[in-house]
């Protein structure tokens, strides 16, 4: 029989600890599995006195995450510190210069330095596995490197925070405000300790750069990112979307075009009939289209203990098995960056928009849009008051530079009672 694979586990928050409890609960499962016992020889974490619900006196403690990676009894440095720099990327670069496999859940560390630590991890021979890092439980990074290697992918494109999904849910549900379901949220406990990873769509970027690699064989670019974050949807959006059979979704789109590379993440509309549309709460969905395949639909839970942990032991299990592959499915010195699209693809948009209350202020919009080559598809007007009519407009497919171009003319019009809100309306 094979000697066991011995793991060295750094960071014990809620997905080290769920690792902890699965080899645990599972041991004869994961040996019938992969054919090797599954064990744990150290461990690291900031704080070594705290209870965190498991007992890890049977474990060697290691105070730094650089020394557990350079333990003899270590064959698996298992990376769970998150962050992309500091100890996190320190001992991940330790494990791999002393030929360690390597299993990450950080999807930061990935998006950064995700090219280096490939290179360095095939350079050496060894693993570096990271399912964990998108999408929590979805097996999204095993389907694109996996089962559909046969494919040529289109697009890559999804709902990739769960904080969001469920801050645009509830104000879709509860007719709160975007502030009031923010601090709901956060009070619960769904937000970053710096929430502008979650709302901001940083989070979602990271992962969004990692499938968009994987996707069309290119460097991980997370600076090639448009990047938008959540904090501008109002309730009256999410209402006057509804009204018009849309729901709003931070969504990410990464495609190749004949321009380059285009990856988006940003507030859009979705039909509300679509699978995106219909997906509430803190669940993801990612939606993989390939010239084979056609279009396959992962959703799931994105992240907490046991989701999370799930997708670290399906690394460790494939590494378990004797698997070697690529880390980003195909060698990593032959990777080069992508051409990033300089012009979005076209789409339609929508556009909110109140309007002074005077004869003639829609005709001026709609000439306004009209010279900049942006054309109504339909359009719809709502009780008004004294001062400022509100109006909601769907316009037929744009350039986003066509739009731009129209909405920097509106001010000129004097017709104008605010800026106006625009959102781009996806395809699915």
């Amino acid at each position: 029989m094979s000697d066991p694979l011995r793991l060295g586990i750094a960071g014990l928050g809620t997905v080290g600890v769920g690792v902890v409890r699965i080899i645990r609960q599972q041991a004869a499962l994961l040996e019938a599995r992969t054919g090797r016992k599954i064990t744990i020889s150290a461990v690291s974490a900031r704080t070594r006195g705290r209870d965190r619900g498991v007992n890890l006196d049977s474990y060697a403690w290691e105070d730094d995450p650089v020394a557990l990676a350079n333990r003899d009894d270590v064959d698996v440095f298992v990376e769970l510190m998150g962050g992309a720099d500091g100890p996190a990327k320190n001992a991940t670069d330790a494990a791999l210069k002393a030929g360690k496999q390597v299993v990450t859940a950080n999807k930061a560390m990935l998006a950064i330095h995700g090219q280096a630590l490939a290179e360095l991890a095939e350079a050496q021979g060894v693993n570096l596995r990271f399912e964990a890092a998108v999408a929590g439980g979805i097996p999204v990074v095993k389907t694109l490197m996996e089962g559909l290697a046969g494919n040529a992918i289109t697009r890559v494109m999804g709902v990739m925070n769960g904080s969001c999904n469920y801050i645009l849910t509830r104000m879709e549900n509860s007719g709160k405000t975007y502030q009031e379901i923010f601090a709901e949220a956060d009070g619960l406990g769904y937000l970053e300790a710096d929430p502008q990873l979650d709302v901001g769509g940083i989070d979602a970027a990271h992962k969004l750069a990692i499938l968009s690699a994987i996707a069309f064989g290119a460097q991980v670019d997370f600076a090639g990112i448009h990047l938008e974050g959540i904090e501008r949807v109002s309730i009256e959006d999410i209402h006057a979307a509804a009204d018009m059979g849309y729901k709003i979704k931070l969504l990410g789109v990464a495609q190749k075009t004949g321009r380059g590379l285009e990856q988006r993440m940003q507030p859009c509309l979705v039909p509300e009939t679509s699978p995106l549309g219909q997906l509430d709460g803190g669940t993801n969905m990612v939606v993989l289209d390939g010239d084979s395949v056609g279009q396959i639909v992962l959703r799931g839970a994105g992240a907490g203990e046991g989701p999370t942990a799930s997708a670290v032991m399906a690394d460790i299990c494939d590494i378990a098995r004797g698997m070697q592959m690529p880390v980003f499915g195909q060698p990593a010195a032959g990777l080069e960056l992508a051409k990033s699209a300089k012009s979005k693809t076209p789409a339609p948009y929508y556009l909110r928009m109140k309007l002074v209350d005077k004869p003639g202020a829609l005709a001026k919009i709609a000439t306004v849009l009209g010279e900049a080559g942006v054309s109504i598809n339909r359009m719809r007007q709502y009780e008004h008051d004294a001062a400022s009519a509100p109006v909601l407009i769907v316009t037929h497919k744009t350039i986003p530079a066509d739009l731009d171009r129209a909405i920097a003319a509106m001010d000129g019009t004097g017709v104008m009672a605010g800026p106006p809100v625009a959102l781009r309306i996806e395809e699915v």
